[in-house]
Order: structure tokens, then C-alpha cells, then sequence
């Protein structure tokens, strides 16, 4: 098989990239080493900066976002028993973020390759990029116990950090710079209506908690956990008890619980692979870059990436200008470590740390107090969250 790009990964990241490519006229093939079944099952945060809604607008998939997906202008910070609002939108000249699954964007994506015709092959095994430092890279896979190879100008490795094109790279050729966080995130998915219109953001004594959505009738909800921590210590009435112990009063009085739908656990770290291009192999998403889901940055930032690749790639056939191709890891990088930083910041700023003692505590509830009673601080959170410039 020939084709110009070939993308290796099938989550928002290759989706995106596909779709991106087919609107410029550049012929692309996705792989994917799951089940197109499995990728939909994965549980992930949705929480959509303006400029990833503005993209998805541009290839045409954002009729049910806008249709189903949750506006908002703020969020809220809680601390000492008080939540404070964050307006993002009055901060940031009208700026606002979309709740909106990433599972969602997943199937809106699947569904309009599928009417664009174009090839996502799926349960694709030994998915191997090669030959990728020459003129001439190819990409071989086992489907149904029979080798294929296609032939193409690029490769875009949209896999993932555990991806097979992160670890294609020749050893000496990438750095890595990585931070790992001493706890984790216990998160549950439960139908009932969310404790409040916007995500609430808790430093407690005890630990973070978040409040979340995902449609007025489906709400996420997480709590700070340790690394040792198993889904099977906790009951669906343990969670919501120490849910309670950690919001403010009235929150945990008018918090509406139920049986949950999933429930999980994920460590939080923070890696960013540089560069982000070797020869004619472009990493993008989760395969150069992972940062804690507290600066809601995830699913963010792999639209990001898609987005200076795309215009690269589009520049490279449109005007025969290798240009845009030389400067996407850089450009990439330059956004990815702001994020990282946010990121970081967020995370540093929420959780109880297992060596947190009274003088960093009040150190952070005196930034926290500072955050919200600053104009300068406040808008800085708010330009951050809401995305900063591409």
C-alpha cells in the first residue's frame, strides 16, 4: 500500500491528524493496534480549551459538541471550607472552555472518517515504523496473520508514550524529562446530576478532591490517593463518604450519589520526550508529552501538536516548503512546556504532598488566597486554562 502519511495510533491525536489531512487533499492511512470497540472504551477527561473546539469546527465534527457539550466560564477553587470563582471568561476577554468527553470526541472523529471514506485499520499487530531516517519510510504490520507494508512520505507516531514510535527512536537521538508525583487520582463515573455548574478544584487536610462532569446527568468526580491504592479498596459508599469529608459544607450536602459506572485509578507524572521529529517520524499527543490532568492539558495539548503538524504537512505538499516540517518540534515544545508548567503548578498548588508539613501548607493556602484575590493572578490561571495562544 502507498499513501503519503501514514499515522500510527487511532485516538484523538491520529483522528485528528487523519481528518486534518483528508480537508488538505493529503491521502493518510490510520493504524491502530486495539479494537476501534476498545479505543471507545477508554475513560478520559473532556475538558475542551476554545482553541481544540475551533478545530474541531474546522473539519466539520463539532455539531454534537455543541449540540451536548457544557459551556464554562469559571471554575472554583476551594480551600478552608470557602469555594472561591476563578471567571475565566470576564478574564480572559469572553474565553471559555467545553466539557465534553474525550470519549466523545473519539466517536464524532470515527464517524466522519468513516464517511470520508478513508482506511483506519484496526487490531493492526507488530506495527513497526521504519527507515524513517531515509527519503523512502515504510511502516509493517500483521493483520489476520498476514505481513502488509505500506510506503509513505511521513509517519506520524500518535501512539502514545508506551507506543512502539516513541521507542523506534534510536537510543542517544531523544531526551527525556520526566516527574513522577508521590500519589495518584481514584476517579469515579456515576449518572447523577454534577454538585455544581462548574468543576470545583478542593485543597483539603486530607487531600484533593475534583468535581467534574460530563453531561447534567453524568457526573466525575476524583480524589487524591496514594500510589499503593487499589480500585478494590473502595466501595462506591467509601468514596462518596470521603468525597463529603473533603468539599466545603455545602457541596457535601447537596452532593448526589449513586452506583458508579467506572471507577479507576491513575498515577499522576509529568514527561515531555525532546525533540519531537526524527527525520521523516513526527511524534505528537501522548507519545512526546504527559502531564497530570489537573491543568485539564492532556487531550489539550495533543490537538496542539495535530495542529502545527497539519499546517507543516500541508505547507510541505501545498508550497513544496520544508519549512514548517523543520520548525514543528520546536514550535510544538515551546506550547507543551507552558502546559507542563501549568500543569505542575496546579498539581503543586492542590495536593497534600506525603512530606507536607504546617509551613508549606500554609504556604499554599497563601498562595491560593493570593490567586483569588489578585486580578494579576487570577487572570494568569484563567489565560492558562482556558488555552493559551497556538
Amino acid at each position: 500500500m502507498r499513501t503519503q502519511v501514514a499515522i500510527i495510533g487511532a485516538g484523538p491525536a491520529g483522528l485528528l491528524l487523519g481528518q486534518l489531512l483528508h480537508t488538505y487533499g493529503i491521502d493518510n492511512v490510520i493504524l491502530e493496534r486495539r479494537s476501534a470497540d476498545y479505543v471507545l472504551s477508554r475513560i478520559r477527561a473532556g475538558v475542551l480549551e476554545q482553541g481544540t473546539v475551533s478545530l474541531l469546527e474546522e473539519v466539520g465534527v463539532a455539531t454534537r459538541l455543541h449540540r451536548e457539550g457544557l459551556v464554562h466560564g469559571g471554575i472554583e477553587l476551594a480551600f478552608d471550607g470557602v469555594r472561591h470563582r476563578i471567571d475565566m471568561a470576564g478574564s480572559t476577554g469572553g474565553k471559555v472552555v467545553t466539557v465534553y468527553g474525550q470519549t466523545e470526541v473519539t466517536h464524532d472523529l470515527m464517524d466522519a472518517r468513516k464517511a470520508a471514506g478513508r482506511i483506519s485499520i484496526y487490531e493492526a499487530d507488530n506495527v513497526t515504523p521504519l527507515d524513517f531516517d531515509g527519503e523512502r519510510p515504510r511502516v509493517t504490520y500483521v493483520k489476520d496473520g498476514i505481513t502488509h507494508e505500506i510506503v509513505c512520505d511521513f509517519i506520524a507516531g500518535c501512539d502514545g508514550s508506551h507506543g512502539i514510535c516513541h521507542q523506534s527512536v534510536p537510543e542517544g537521538a531523544i531526551r527525556t524529562y520526566q516527574r513522577g508525583y508521590p500519589f495518584g487520582w481514584l476517579g469515579i463515573l456515576s449518572n447523577t446530576p454534577p454538585v455544581s455548574p462548574e468543576l470545583i478544584y478542593t485543597k483539603h487536610e486530607r487531600g484533593f478532591a475534583l468535581c467534574s462532569m460530563r453531561s447534567p446527568t453524568r457526573s466525575r468526580y476524583y480524589l487524591q490517593c496514594t500510589l499503593d491504592d487499589r480500585v478494590d479498596n473502595w466501595s462506591d459508599q467509601q468514596f462518596w463518604d470521603e468525597l463529603k469529608r473533603r468539599l466545603d459544607r455545602e457541596a457535601a450536602d447537596t452532593l448526589v450519589t449513586g452506583p458508579s459506572i467506572e471507577k479507576s485509578i491513575a498515577p499522576l507524572r509529568s514527561f515531555v520526550a525532546e525533540p519531537m521529529r526524527f527525520g521523516r517520524l513526527m511524534l505528537a499527543g501522548d507519545a512526546a508529552h504527559i502531564v497530570p490532568p489537573t491543568g485539564a492539558k492532556g487531550l489539550n495539548l495533543a490537538v496542539s501538536d495535530v495542529r502545527y503538524l497539519s499546517h507543516a504537512l500541508r505547507e510541505y505538499y501545498a508550497d513544496k516548503s520544508s519549512a514548517g516540517l523543520d520548525d514543528y518540534s520546536s514550535r510544538a515544545l515551546a506550547r507543551v512546556w507552558k502546559a507542563v508548567r501549568f500543569s505542575w503548578w496546579m498539581t503543586s498548588m492542590m495536593h497534600r504532598f506525603p512530606d507536607t508539613d504546617p509551613f508549606t501548607d500554609r504556604v499554599q493556602l497563601a498562595e491560593l488566597s493570593y490567586v483569588v484575590g489578585s486580578k494579576a493572578a487570577t487572570t494568569s490561571l484563567a489565560e492558562n486554562y482556558v488555552g493559551l495562544p497556538f
